[in-house]
Protein backbone atom coordinates (compact mmCIF):
# COMPACT_ATOMS: atom_id res chain seq x y z
CA UNK A 1 0.00 0.00 0.00
CA UNK A 2 2.77 2.32 1.21
CA UNK A 3 4.16 2.13 -2.63
CA UNK A 4 1.22 2.56 -4.36
CA UNK A 5 1.07 6.02 -2.18
CA UNK A 6 4.53 6.62 -3.45
CA UNK A 7 3.69 6.14 -7.16
CA UNK A 8 0.06 8.15 -6.88
CA UNK A 9 2.38 11.02 -5.53
CA UNK A 10 5.26 10.58 -8.09
CA UNK A 11 2.44 10.77 -10.84
CA UNK A 12 0.67 13.81 -9.26
CA UNK A 13 4.09 15.81 -9.28
CA UNK A 14 4.94 14.90 -12.84
CA UNK A 15 1.36 15.99 -13.92
CA UNK A 16 1.71 19.35 -12.02
CA UNK A 17 5.23 19.96 -13.35
CA UNK A 18 3.54 19.33 -16.68
CA UNK A 19 0.44 21.10 -16.40
CA UNK A 20 3.07 24.44 -14.84
CA UNK A 21 5.09 24.30 -17.88
CA UNK A 22 4.18 26.31 -21.20
CA UNK A 23 3.13 24.77 -24.17
CA UNK A 24 3.91 26.25 -27.29
CA UNK A 25 0.20 27.42 -27.95
CA UNK A 26 0.58 29.12 -24.36
CA UNK A 27 3.83 30.73 -25.16
CA UNK A 28 3.72 34.61 -24.77
CA UNK A 29 3.27 36.83 -27.91
CA UNK A 30 6.62 38.67 -28.13
CA UNK A 31 6.19 42.03 -26.70
CA UNK A 32 3.60 41.19 -24.39
CA UNK A 33 5.47 41.83 -21.41
CA UNK A 34 6.16 44.95 -22.14
CA UNK A 35 4.76 47.83 -19.52
CA UNK A 36 3.07 50.68 -20.28
CA UNK A 37 5.03 53.63 -19.49
CA UNK A 38 4.71 57.56 -19.34
CA UNK A 39 7.36 59.62 -19.63
CA UNK A 40 8.49 63.07 -19.68
CA UNK A 41 12.00 65.12 -20.80
CA UNK A 42 11.00 67.09 -17.92
CA UNK A 43 10.02 65.04 -15.25
CA UNK A 44 11.53 62.42 -13.59
CA UNK A 45 9.26 59.91 -11.79
CA UNK A 46 9.40 61.02 -8.09
CA UNK A 47 10.95 64.00 -9.01
CA UNK A 48 10.08 67.71 -8.43
CA UNK A 49 7.72 69.39 -11.29
CA UNK A 50 10.38 72.64 -12.25
CA UNK A 51 8.76 76.05 -12.63
CA UNK A 52 8.04 76.04 -16.12
CA UNK A 53 4.98 73.95 -15.56
CA UNK A 54 4.05 75.74 -12.07
CA UNK A 55 0.61 77.67 -12.08
CA UNK A 56 0.66 81.35 -12.69
CA UNK A 57 -1.51 82.80 -9.81
CA UNK A 58 -2.66 82.43 -6.20
CA UNK A 59 0.51 83.51 -4.89
CA UNK A 60 2.23 80.76 -7.63
CA UNK A 61 5.00 82.77 -9.84
CA UNK A 62 5.56 79.62 -13.09
CA UNK A 63 5.04 79.49 -16.87
CA UNK A 64 1.96 77.20 -16.17
CA UNK A 65 3.26 75.09 -19.57
CA UNK A 66 2.51 71.88 -19.75
CA UNK A 67 4.65 69.10 -20.26
CA UNK A 68 6.02 67.24 -22.84
CA UNK A 69 4.81 63.46 -22.58
CA UNK A 70 5.52 60.48 -24.60
CA UNK A 71 4.25 56.69 -24.04
CA UNK A 72 5.38 53.17 -25.68
CA UNK A 73 3.56 49.75 -25.54
CA UNK A 74 -0.16 50.44 -24.86
CA UNK A 75 -1.88 47.43 -24.46
CA UNK A 76 -3.68 45.50 -27.38
CA UNK A 77 -7.07 46.44 -29.01
CA UNK A 78 -6.23 50.43 -27.70
CA UNK A 79 -8.55 52.97 -29.83
CA UNK A 80 -7.96 55.81 -27.98
CA UNK A 81 -6.37 58.09 -24.77
CA UNK A 82 -7.35 59.85 -21.98
CA UNK A 83 -4.98 61.97 -19.69
CA UNK A 84 -5.98 63.14 -16.42
CA UNK A 85 -3.80 64.88 -14.03
CA UNK A 86 -4.64 65.25 -10.00
CA UNK A 87 -3.35 66.34 -6.85
CA UNK A 88 -4.87 64.09 -3.95
CA UNK A 89 -3.29 66.04 -1.53
CA UNK A 90 -5.15 69.27 -1.94
CA UNK A 91 -7.45 70.75 1.15
CA UNK A 92 -9.96 69.78 -0.93
CA UNK A 93 -11.86 66.60 0.36
CA UNK A 94 -11.66 65.18 -3.21
CA UNK A 95 -8.28 66.31 -3.96
CA UNK A 96 -7.77 69.10 -7.40
CA UNK A 97 -8.13 68.52 -11.04
CA UNK A 98 -5.20 70.01 -13.06
CA UNK A 99 -5.19 68.62 -16.30
CA UNK A 100 -8.04 66.47 -18.52
CA UNK A 101 -7.60 65.16 -22.11
CA UNK A 102 -9.54 62.59 -24.04
CA UNK A 103 -10.27 60.98 -27.25
CA UNK A 104 -6.61 61.14 -27.97
CA UNK A 105 -6.47 58.90 -31.30
CA UNK A 106 -4.77 55.80 -30.89
CA UNK A 107 -2.18 56.73 -33.28
CA UNK A 108 -0.83 59.62 -30.68
CA UNK A 109 2.28 58.52 -28.89
CA UNK A 110 3.34 62.02 -27.61
CA UNK A 111 2.00 65.39 -27.01
CA UNK A 112 4.30 68.48 -26.93
CA UNK A 113 5.26 70.84 -24.54
CA UNK A 114 2.27 73.28 -24.03
CA UNK A 115 -0.16 71.60 -26.36
CA UNK A 116 -2.36 72.28 -22.81
CA UNK A 117 -3.16 76.24 -23.34
CA UNK A 118 -6.79 77.15 -23.34
CA UNK A 119 -6.51 76.72 -27.14
CA UNK A 120 -5.16 73.19 -27.29
CA UNK A 121 -3.64 74.16 -30.55
CA UNK A 122 -1.17 71.49 -29.99
CA UNK A 123 -3.53 68.53 -29.87
CA UNK A 124 -3.94 65.90 -32.09
CA UNK A 125 -6.86 66.16 -34.05
CA UNK A 126 -9.95 65.09 -32.37
CA UNK A 127 -8.61 65.60 -28.74
CA UNK A 128 -10.64 67.33 -26.66
CA UNK A 129 -10.40 69.58 -22.76
CA UNK A 130 -12.55 69.00 -19.69
CA UNK A 131 -12.59 71.32 -17.37
CA UNK A 132 -10.28 71.52 -14.42
CA UNK A 133 -10.68 72.57 -10.59
CA UNK A 134 -9.55 75.95 -11.87
CA UNK A 135 -12.84 75.98 -14.18
CA UNK A 136 -11.78 76.28 -17.19
CA UNK A 137 -10.49 73.86 -19.81
CA UNK A 138 -6.27 73.33 -20.51
CA UNK A 139 -3.15 72.89 -18.08
CA UNK A 140 -3.22 74.49 -14.81
CA UNK A 141 0.19 73.77 -12.95
CA UNK A 142 0.67 72.92 -9.42
CA UNK A 143 0.25 75.56 -6.69
CA UNK A 144 -0.35 74.19 -3.36
CA UNK A 145 -0.71 75.90 -0.22
CA UNK A 146 2.69 76.50 2.24
CA UNK A 147 3.82 73.25 3.48
CA UNK A 148 4.55 69.79 2.52
CA UNK A 149 5.10 68.87 -1.19
CA UNK A 150 2.00 67.47 -2.85
CA UNK A 151 1.97 64.41 -5.33
CA UNK A 152 0.93 64.89 -9.00
CA UNK A 153 -0.33 62.13 -10.88
CA UNK A 154 -0.23 62.37 -14.47
CA UNK A 155 -2.27 58.99 -15.72
CA UNK A 156 -2.78 58.34 -19.10
CA UNK A 157 -5.42 55.80 -19.87
CA UNK A 158 -5.70 53.07 -23.00
CA UNK A 159 -9.15 52.99 -24.02
CA UNK A 160 -11.20 50.63 -25.75
CA UNK A 161 -13.00 53.01 -27.62
CA UNK A 162 -12.34 55.71 -29.95
CA UNK A 163 -14.40 58.40 -28.68
CA UNK A 164 -15.97 59.26 -25.66
CA UNK A 165 -18.85 61.07 -25.97
CA UNK A 166 -19.36 63.44 -23.51
CA UNK A 167 -21.10 67.14 -22.75
CA UNK A 168 -18.75 69.82 -22.94
CA UNK A 169 -19.42 70.70 -19.19
CA UNK A 170 -19.35 67.78 -17.66
CA UNK A 171 -17.02 67.48 -14.64
CA UNK A 172 -13.77 65.80 -13.76
CA UNK A 173 -15.29 63.27 -11.90
CA UNK A 174 -18.14 62.55 -14.75
CA UNK A 175 -15.17 62.16 -17.27
CA UNK A 176 -12.86 60.10 -14.90
CA UNK A 177 -15.49 57.70 -14.57
CA UNK A 178 -16.31 57.28 -18.27
CA UNK A 179 -12.72 56.95 -18.38
CA UNK A 180 -12.37 54.50 -15.86
CA UNK A 181 -15.24 51.93 -17.40
CA UNK A 182 -13.41 51.98 -20.88
CA UNK A 183 -10.03 51.49 -19.53
CA UNK A 184 -7.87 48.83 -20.72
CA UNK A 185 -4.85 49.46 -19.07
CA UNK A 186 -3.36 53.31 -17.12
CA UNK A 187 0.46 54.18 -17.46
CA UNK A 188 1.51 56.88 -14.52
CA UNK A 189 4.02 59.60 -13.68
CA UNK A 190 4.30 61.06 -10.42
CA UNK A 191 6.14 64.39 -9.80
CA UNK A 192 6.23 66.54 -6.87
CA UNK A 193 6.01 70.39 -6.07
CA UNK A 194 5.85 72.06 -2.66
CA UNK A 195 6.48 75.82 -1.77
Amino acid sequence: MRWMATVAGAALAAAMAMTSATSPTQAATPGADKKFTLSSPVLKAGGTIGGAQVFDGFGCQGGNVSPALSWSNPPAGTQSFALMVHDPDAPTGSGWWHWIVYNIPATTNSLPAGAGSAQGANLPAGAVQGRTDFGTVGYGGPCPPPGKPHHYYFRLYALKVAKLDLPQDATAAFIGFNVRGQALGSAELLGLYGR
